[in-house]
């Protein structure tokens, strides 16, 4: 679903962000993405999502280029940033409805997700308010509404459980369970180690803007909790992968 092949990502000053990261997420695949502040994370997310350029390497999601056909590609997945920004002169109603209409949901459809997402997220009440009336928790569970309703084929979050409650986060794991179980993928940031433990089929650690270490979870960590295996990777790099 989503392939990220050899991607090499620069800012100023010649600093590679990202350095020939190669990543496969499948279908049914929950992917945690692992690292430092600084590791690289954000920037592959934002290359994926098709907000920043990149020099080298190609991005496809299910087969298709985000630089060739980046339409194509956006209107197969979702993307929650790590501090949603959203169009606060709309209600939270109007918000939904705006992503409703690009994405081409029927009206019943979208009656029917916004309703069960809104309840279970109790935003319901605060559906017909200005968006800018939100606390941050609420923007962040209205960006995740306005992901799920269009059941998109390839979910990217970046941190997503940073701000939430935790009823929130328990529910936002289950969606994400749901969601792939139905056939997508999700590939997501995240600093809860023990929250990619348990929900993540597949790991991948980064450092400095290169990939150390990456597979299926129970593979990696063998017994070990991800963050006695996080520790040993960022400390001794690719000789403690090759370990393992």
């Amino acid at each position: 679903m989503l392939s990220i092949k050899n991607l090499t990502k620069s800012y100023k000053g010649g600093k590679k962000a990202v350095s020939n990261l190669s990543l496969e997420i499948e279908r049914g695949d929950i992917y945690g993405f692992i690292g430092h502040n600084g590791a690289g994370k954000t920037t592959t997310i934002k290359a994926v999502a098709g907000i920043i350029d990149f020099e080298e390497g190609e991005i496809l999601v299910d087969g298709h280029s985000v630089v060739k056909e980046p339409i194509l590609c956006k209107q197969k997945m979702a993307y929650i940033p790590d501090n949603p920004d959203l169009y606060e002169h709309l209600t939270g109603i109007q918000y939904l409805s705006f992503i409703g209409d690009i994405f081409g949901i029927d009206a019943e459809t979208r009656k029917e997700r916004i309703k069960k997402y809104a309840d279970a997220f109790e935003l319901t009440a605060s559906l017909g308010d200005l968006i800018a009336s939100y606390s941050h928790g609420m923007k962040q569970k209205l960006a995740i509404i306005s992901a799920l309703i269009h059941k998109p084929a390839l979910l990217i979050l970046d941190e997503p459980f940073v701000g939430l409650d935790p009823q929130a986060s328990v529910l936002l794991k289950g969606y994400m369970r749901e969601l792939c179980a139905e056939g997508s993928a999700i590939f997501f940031s995240t600093h809860v180690l023990d929250v990619a433990e348990k929900l993540c089929n597949k790991i991948a650690i980064i450092k400095e803007g290169t990939l150390i270490v990456s597979g299926r979870t129970e593979e990696l960590t063998q017994g070990k909790s991800l963050e006695d295996v996080f520790m040993e990777v960022v400390r001794h790099g690719g000789d403690a992968a090759k370990e393992k």
